[in-house]
């Protein structure tokens, strides 16, 4: 079987009939005959009755109107002046009536051949989001490669990486291992490690999306890996396939609110209208493909037989984060529920890690200066364009810049730009010792 191409975070595997979510899940996001009144207070027992009643109920709705659809080819409209809330397979789910098989959006991820109108999208949206709250969850959007795992093509493995192949765990019992090697598609996959415990625990604060720029076939078969009993994410997995904008990630596809969404992931580009939702993900390199595909000049974690620390790894310090971005949301943001917004608290939260540090950047960066700059503000730093005795630290490529010799003769923090990054990563101030520019021996304020 011919493997097409793997690049990045898009992955695809040769083609294949889509999977289709089940017909309970897609009733449940439409939450047609959903009564308003129970929605809010519902005890977990009545919240559970009263989606069973409801799935029983649409059940037999959308067995109408498919027998309907195929009834001479035609259907009568049940309903006047019907607004076509939405349709399944060319039909309105509310009136049974043929609609433009170009109106709405497409929810092909949920159900095949699901579309919804901006309208309805809300009104679902506003439904969920308030069961949520009122559960104390929010919602978190998660990317795949180099956020949760990391897959290579068997082909890219390096001489130092062969060994792997007799070191794979079995398939048979997914929950109990982390390096895959999936033959029918000749690819190879490492989670990440902590990923397990990260899911299960997140999982209790927030209601969890997969959203890759590989493919469809590629995401599910992850989705696989990572949630072999499909407790966290069951139709909850979008792809390169399911986004309405080519190489752009977008959150009209969730079906949550933007003041209640949290992203992580490892690329800031592909979230351009939705940079304050995000969480930038340090990548993960398992693989010699991944630090080639990202020009990086070392050996990869294989090769090097080593991994990701698994109790202080990425994953587990930004669970902590998450944890406590979900405590400050609820319990000391005021007003309705609502109306909060967890961007707020992301920002506020962000804009402490680097609180009282003044800094100056060596002029060598260049390119990289605007981007640096941004990242320390955002973290609550303060950025001057020329030293003075306020200084606290000087960022650097190396120890020859006239910045550089200041700080040592001034006995300020000489660190370089992975200090900065690795703060912004894991939301915590990082102790200059372990990021000081070569030759730097200064002793900082």
């Amino acid at each position: 079987m011919a493997v097409i191409q793997m690049s990045d975070d898009e992955t695809e595997f040769p083609d294949s009939t889509d999977s289709s979510g089940s017909t309970d899940e897609l009733i449940e996001k439409l939450e047609d005959e959903l009564d308003d009144d129970g929605a809010d207070n519902s005890s977990s027992d009545e919240e559970a009755q009263s989606q069973d009643s409801r799935i029983k109920r649409l059940k037999s709705d959308s067995t109408s109107v498919t027998e309907a659809s195929t009834s001479e080819g035609t259907t009568e409209q049940k309903s006047d002046g019907c607004m076509h809330p939405g349709s399944f397979g060319g039909i309105c789910i509310h009136c049974g009536q043929k609609v433009d098989a170009e109106s709405g959006v497409s929810f092909g991820y949920i159900h095949k051949g699901l579309k919804l109108d901006d309208k309805e999208i809300s009104r679902v949206r506003d439904i969920d989001v308030k069961n949520l709250l009122n559960r104390r969850k929010l919602c978190l959007v998660l990317d795949l490669d180099h956020t949760l795992l990391n897959t290579t093509f068997l082909y890219r493995l390096s001489s130092e990486e062969m060994h792997l192949k007799t070191h794979t765990d079995s398939l048979e019992d997914i929950s109990k291992g982390s390096l895959f090697m999936l033959e029918h598609v000749q690819v190879m996959t490492k989670l990440r490690p902590f990923v397990r415990t990260f899911l299960k625990e997140a999982s209790e604060m927030f209601e969890m999306y997969i959203y890759t720029m590989g493919d469809r076939r590629y995401s599910l078969e992850m989705a696989k890996l990572l949630d072999p009993q499909g407790l966290y994410f069951k139709d909850k997995v979008i792809s390169r396939e399911d986004g309405t904008q080519k190489n752009v990630k977008d959150l009209d596809l969730v079906l949550g609110t933007e003041n209640s969404i949290l992203i992580l992931d490892d690329k800031e580009e592909v979230w351009p209208k939705y940079r304050d939702n995000l969480i930038l993900m340090e990548r993960y390199h398992f693989f010699n493909s991944s630090c080639q595909d990202f020009g990086l000049q070392c050996k990869s974690l294989a090769a090097l037989n080593i991994d990701e620390n698994e109790t202080d790894g990425a994953l587990a310090k930004i669970l902590e984060v998450l944890r406590q971005i979900n405590y400050k949301f609820f319990d000391e943001l005021q007003g309705d529920l609502v109306d909060r917004d967890v961007r707020q608290v992301l920002s506020s939260f962000r804009g402490e890690v680097l609180r009282g540090c003044v800094i100056v950047f060596s002029l060598n960066f260049r390119g990289d200066l605007r981007i640096l700059r941004r990242i320390a503000e955002r973290l609550g730093a303060t950025c001057l364009k020329k030293h003075d005795p306020t200084v606290t630290h000087v960022v650097a490529t190396d120890f020859v810049t006239k910045e550089s010799r200041w700080a040592v003769e001034e006995k300020k923090f000489l660190v370089n730009r992975r200090w900065l990054e690795a703060a912004d990563f894991y939301f915590q101030k990082q102790p200059e010792e372990n990021f000081l520019c070569q030759n730097a021996l200064v002793s900082g304020s």
